[in-house]
């Protein structure tokens, strides 16, 4: 694997570990600032927001400015968001708050397309591999991520977790080092080219790219929604912070420990097959949910979902980049990008509203149609896809 994909896959590390730190403690954030139990999970609902305002722009700035620009872009408004936590937290600032995690979203929506950076710096028969690679950077943010949340509440005295966010912003200014040292050749696209590309619409309607969008969308929101109100839930039945943290870090080395035996799997299986099997693993994890509120309980059902969302999210990713030509990139990944986090972002908002007032049982009830919606539209265009595929 090539020096280019080894840097995106640290920085892709060092985001990583950003967000499970965010994970750690926005919710915890939110139930000691906000203004009523319908809020508390508002800074994570903004902090995707950001991201889902950033997928569109982030795609077409690069296209202008390049990736390595675009990333420097991103990182940069990271570092301005954790200032802005930094400040809120310490006047107790609920709305700055957020504010402050909308830009950290902006930053990790720029984040997003590392991904798609490490797929354009390598040949096609390495796609999944390079896919892959650096997805695997999150095992290094599985350990990092929540060790970091709890070892920085004791850095400042003012408040528990301020110094979690001056961490934030030093893993930002880190990713802006490692990025001075990647060369991304510009893709150059050809007047010829621009003139055959297709409209956005005839490419989204493509059954490949309803199938990789439907499978990222449901795998990464409802991930996010059951990760989101876990260290809640967790707290609700007597947990402490750092039990809490110790879960989140195992759903999170579930979530990209298999980076590395993935590829291997989708060779083997094929891509559709992974995400119906990334499936059985989201519903293995909603039915340990529904039967039983123990430290065991939690731990193994973020572990399982962790998994399943590898298995779909990778298996989409890949799926995706061949549904449009290279003249195609910006607006396809843009489009799909935003598909993806806006549900997300859906997700996010009614996750904290869920939990408070149907409980944390009827959550997890309510995400078993969905899963199973992903399967459904799977087999429903697995011919279509499959003959696709095999055209390439």
């Amino acid at each position: 694997m090539n020096r280019n994909v080894i840097l995106l896959s640290l920085c892709q590390a060092l985001l990583t570990t950003g967000n499970v730190l965010l994970i750690s403690v926005n919710a915890l954030i939110g139930q000691q600032l906000s203004p009523s139990p319908g809020l508390i999970t508002l800074p994570v609902a903004m902090q995707f927001v950001g991201l889902m305002c950033a997928t569109i722009p982030a795609s077409l700035v690069m296209a202008r400015i390049g990736r390595k620009n675009g990333f420097y872009l991103g990182n940069s408004v990271g570092i301005v968001g954790a200032l802005c936590c930094i400040f809120a937290l310490q006047q107790s600032q609920f709305f700055t708050f957020c504010l402050g995690t909308f830009l950290l979203g902006i930053g990790i929506g720029f984040g997003t397309l590392y991904r798609f950076a490490a797929v354009e710096a390598c040949p096609d028969e390495q796609k999944s591999r390079a896919i892959s690679m650096v997805m695997a950077g999150g095992v290094i943010a599985a350990v990092l991520g929540p060790n970091l949340a709890i070892s920085s509440r004791d850095w400042l005295d003012d408040s528990v977790f301020t110094g979690a966010f001056v961490g934030l912003a030093v893993l930002y200014v880190i990713a802006l080092v490692l990025l001075s040292f990647i060369r991304i050749a510009p893709q150059k696209v050809s007047v010829d080219q621009h003139k055959n590309s297709r409209p956005i619409l005839d490419i989204v309607m493509q059954p490949v790219f309803i199938v990789a969008a439907t499978v990222g969308m449901i795998s990464y929101a409802v991930m996010n929604l059951i990760m989101t109100v876990t260290p809640v839930a967790m707290a609700r039945c007597g947990f402490d912070f750092s039990t809490a943290a110790w879960v989140i870090e195992w759903h999170v080395l579930g979530m990209f420990l298999p980076s590395f035996i993935t590829p291997v799997l989708i060779r083997r299986f094929g891509l559709l097959p992974m995400m119906i099997l990334g499936a059985l693993f989201m519903l293995a994890c909603i039915f340990l949910n529904l039967h039983g509120v123990s430290q065991w309980h939690f731990w193994a059902a973020l572990a399982l979902l962790g998994v399943g969302w590898n298995f779909m999210f990778i298996s989409a990713t890949q799926l995706v980049t061949s549904a449009y030509r290279t003249e195609e990139k910006a607006k396809s990944q843009a489009a799909n990008e935003f598909l993806v986090f806006g549900m997300v972002t859906v997700s996010a908002f009614s996750s904290g509203w869920l939990e408070s007032s149907l409980g944390w049982q009827v959550l997890n009830t309510l995400m078993i149609p969905v899963v199973i919606w992903a399967v459904v539209v799977v087999l429903c265009y697995r011919k279509s896809v499959n003959q696709h595929l095999k055209a390439l």
